[in-house]
């Protein structure tokens, strides 16, 4: 035992991969602390970070080597990080905040490591998108989490309609600059009824936890600036109870009396479909239907 009452031990050869707390400096498990105090390397994503969380628990870095691992350093640092471990060395991880590889750059380094035959090893426990799911109230029982947004383009058009269409609650990152235009896209893909949940500073002293629909949340942040770290959940899409034939007979009692824009967003309100489906579908329905007015002018105009 250390002078800071923390175990050092020898550890175990290979790459410990340790969470770290997303807020609260106590949400960090004994055994990170102690592999903190033990190991031969301590790499992270910021090491300004990670020795700021020694400090406060009172562990030492000594003579120990403290390496910066990040996305814009991987091919210089990663080399450095998989000789030691070649050496047989202890390397402890940890990333800025929350679990390595969620959404996170150790991705690369563990797959290294697994490649060359070493040790990869895990000190689970905090975790933003975890953490989120336990306050959310929505469906744990199936749940995926798909990182940030991409940000712009075919791809962020693919990754919306894999949200809405997906049979599990979906957790996402998003910075609070680009939250409105999430939602606001969003609201294309998926039912205004949608429930969600909105986590922002999980943790941390102004923690906030916004539950409601889509509309709601839309709702609540209209006029507001958003700030700190944030995690949306949404709820996994509702079972398609109306067939195509029904939503169609539908529309088109709807186009009669409205144009498509209007048509599509009372009908997929009613059926609790996604806006952006039915608006497709009216579009192509009014088009049919122009055609058959059309096609009975001409008949009567024969005859």
């Amino acid at each position: 035992m250390g002078g800071t009452g923390h175990m050092v031990v020898r550890l175990e050869p290979g790459l410990h991969l340790i969470a770290t707390p997303i807020g609260a400096a106590r949400d960090i498990t004994l055994r990170a602390l102690d592999i903190l105090a033990s190991a031969d390397v301590l790499a992270a994503e910021d090491t300004r970070t990670l020795r700021h969380l020694m400090e406060i628990h009172g562990i030492p870095l000594g003579n120990r080597p403290l390496v910066a691992y990040h996305d814009h350093n991987g091919a210089q640092a990663g080399p450095r990080l998989l000789a030691a471990l070649a050496e047989g060395k202890s390397v402890a991880y940890a990333s800025e905040a929350g679990t390595p590889l969620v959404s996170d750059p150790g991705y690369q380094l563990a797959r290294d490591a697994i490649a060359h035959g070493l040790t990869v090893r895990a000190a689970p426990g905090p975790s933003a998108a975890l953490a989120a799911l336990m306050v959310s109230g929505l469906p744990s029982d199936r749940f995926l989490f798909v990182g940030f947004p991409p940000s712009s383009g075919g791809a962020r058009q693919s990754f919306l309609e894999g949200i809405a269409r997906a049979d599990a609650t979906v957790i996402l990152y998003e910075s609070p600059k680009r939250i409105h235009r999430l939602l606001d896209e969003l609201g294309q893909f998926v039912e205004g009824t949608r429930k969600m949940t909105l986590c922002r500073e999980l943790t941390k002293r102004f923690e906030e936890n916004l539950h409601g629909t889509l509309q709601d949340l839309i709702g609540m942040l209209a006029d507001r600036e958003v700030k700190g770290e944030l995690v949306l959940l949404v709820d996994r899409a509702p079972a398609q109870v109306a067939g195509e034939d029904e939503i169609d007979l539908a529309l088109r009692q709807a186009l009669k009396a409205h144009r498509v824009k209007e048509a599509a967003a009372m009908i997929a309100g009613a059926f609790g479909v996604p806006k952006r489906d039915v608006y497709q579908r009216a579009l192509t329905l009014s088009e049919h239907m122009a055609g058959e007015a059309d096609a009975a002018g001409d008949g009567k105009a024969g005859l």
